[in-house]
């Protein structure tokens, strides 16, 4: 089964900054998308912020197992009406990675429920990042610890909740340390945060960097069918109980209401 990724690129700092373009001269996410595409059973296509509805059409979250998101100027610019829709996707059954500043996209924040604040400091320092999860599917065939010669540092506190697993920690030349691989479950859906990836650095030409996005979205992929109306919450009538019940007490609600939202 051939796993279907969308990734999905902010594409402003590659239109504004000249850095980032000479970096990323097939613009971030299309860098993302070209080294996808060379793994056996995934196919990886792209959109962008710009794009109608953001990219995000109920066509193509139907049509995509695991999105990946990158975003960092324009947070803001992506209407809450795509937001939600691509939580229920989530909820669904898509997987999903947000990737370095998504942490501060609103599907990641919506997902969280958290602030997800850090620290930060862009000095193109040397970041180690250590498996903590050795048998971890995202980890398979990454060494214990491994470097990003050039990064910006993220420190903790990260301001989110208690992950499934850490899979990743890092550490900054300047002393920080943060958690840099999370995984989390939401609905029917897998999510995976992953630290690296600050724009005007070449981390995602880096090999090992690549292999954790390709084991993330092997991992991150629901083979099943996706949940039907994940936000549905049916008002279930007394005479369809699978035991006798006998109203008692005062109503607020008649069968068949959808109550309060």
């Amino acid at each position: 089964m051939t796993i279907r990724v969308t990734v999905w690129g902010e594409n402003v700092h590659e239109q504004k900054n000249k850095v980032v373009a000479e970096v990323y001269p097939k613009t971030m996410h299309g860098t993302i998308a070209e080294f996808l595409n060379k793994e056996d059973g995934i196919t990886a296509t792209t959109v962008t912020l710009q794009d109608k509805e953001h990219g995000m059409t109920a066509k193509k979250l139907a049509e995509t197992d695991v999105l990946i998101w990158w975003g960092h100027a324009a947070h803001g610019d992506v209407q809450d009406e795509i937001v939600e829709r691509v939580a229920e996707a989530v909820w669904s059954g898509m997987g999903v990675i947000f990737l370095h500043s998504a942490h501060f996209s609103k599907p990641f924040k919506r997902l969280m429920g958290a602030p997800c604040n850090l620290s930060w400091r862009e000095a193109g320092e040397r970041e180690r990042l250590w498996v903590t999860s050795r048998q971890h599917p995202i980890a398979r065939g990454i060494p214990d610890h491994f470097e990003i010669e050039y990064e910006e540092m993220y420190g903790e506190p990260f301001g989110v909740p208690e992950p499934l697993e850490t899979v990743f920690v890092s550490w900054f030349q300047g002393g920080e340390v943060f958690r840099s691989g999370l995984t989390y479950r939401r609905g029917a859906g897998n999510i995976f945060y992953f630290r690296p990836g600050h724009e005007t650095y070449p981390t995602y030409h880096q090999p090992l960097v690549q292999k954790v996005i390709c084991n993330g979205v092997r991992w991150a992929f629901n083979p099943e069918a996706r949940m039907a109306k994940p936000t549905d919450a049916p008002n279930t009538p007394i005479g369809k109980t699978l035991e006798p019940l006998e109203e008692r007490g005062p109503r607020l609600h008649h069968d068949g209401e959808a109550g309060f939202r």
